[in-house]
């Protein structure tokens, strides 16, 4: 049985530093730097497409990257003020990643719509001499094979999660971050198999309308499991730090919600696009 001495509880909730529970944020350059950092990314985008030349997205991605780094460090040097993140200020936090899931669902809405568009009427695709879907001389993933896999490794890693959320309520720092270590590793496993499909693709980046919708939605699903490999990673550390407490560890329970999307998103992926959308399987 975990012991709750395992980890600090607040034995009160601190009292808010100002006169009322809103949080004041203090004078920070990064909202301005982000800004520019994420108009010198679009920019850098459009220069490498249009004319090949790369400095400006470095610069970019520099200073998005740079801005995120200095401007969450900020944020958790919040949460570990007595007194700053008071119960409304947790309420904001949690109805503002819950509007960002939200958004991210309407994001992978559209890569579904653009799909089912040709898949359910594949008279639209332009230039095909049959109308049927996928394309004639499109083959596709065998959905038994690593896509089954990834499956089951995404599952699993949604339990292991689960496991050191558990962990966290009851006191158990251990299972918080033996809990916390396997969901990375089967994060970073996941991205690794995806690799490996990528490489045996049967079809290219540029096959025609198949392989556009097929890469756009499973690669940008694959970027949030990196992103979400991220941001448990970031709670692996911050748990081994003992900044989690039973009552306060809003942080994480924001990751293993956007880990319980992205796994969501890919069951839709894997049925739709794997499965009921499979053709000729391609022969390895």
């Amino acid at each position: 049985m975990a012991s709750t001495t395992d980890m600090t509880a607040n034995a009160a909730e601190p009292a808010p530093l100002h006169k009322h529970p809103y949080h004041l944020v203090d004078p920070s350059p990064w909202p301005l730097v982000s800004s520019f950092a994420a108009g010198a990314l679009v920019l850098g985008i459009i220069l490498v497409a249009h004319y090949g030349s790369w400095w400006m997205l470095y610069i970019g991605v520099a200073g998005t990257l740079a801005s995120m780094f200095f401007w969450w460090r900020d944020v958790l040097r919040e949460s570990q003020t007595p007194g700053m993140h008071t119960p409304v200020v947790r309420i904001g936090l949690r109805y503002g990643m819950t509007l960002f899931i939200a958004s991210e669902v309407m994001f992978f809405v559209a890569f579904f719509w653009a799909y089912f568009h040709f898949a359910l009427y594949p008279d639209h695709v332009s230039g095909a001499e049959v109308a049927i879907w996928p394309p004639q001389g499109i083959l596709t993933f065998d959905p038994w094979g690593l896509p089954f896999l990834n499956t089951m490794i995404l599952l699993l890693s949604g339990c292991t999660v689960t496991w050191a959320h558990h962990a966290l309520l009851h006191g158990d720092r251990k299972g918080l971050v033996n809990g916390l270590a396997l969901t990375v590793l089967l994060g970073m496993f996941f991205t690794f198999l995806q690799a490996v499909e990528y490489a045996e693709a049967p079809f290219a980046f540029t096959g025609g309308v198949y392989p556009s919708v097929f890469f756009l939605a499973t690669g940008f699903h694959g970027f949030h499991v990196i992103v979400g490999t991220t941001f448990l990673a970031v709670c692996l550390f911050r748990a081994m730090k003992g900044h989690f407490t039973p009552e306060r560890h809003f942080g994480f329970e924001a990751a293993a919600w956007y880990w319980h999307f992205v796994d969501v998103v890919w069951l839709f992926l894997f049925v739709c696009i794997y499965w009921w959308g499979a053709g000729e399987i391609a022969v390895h």
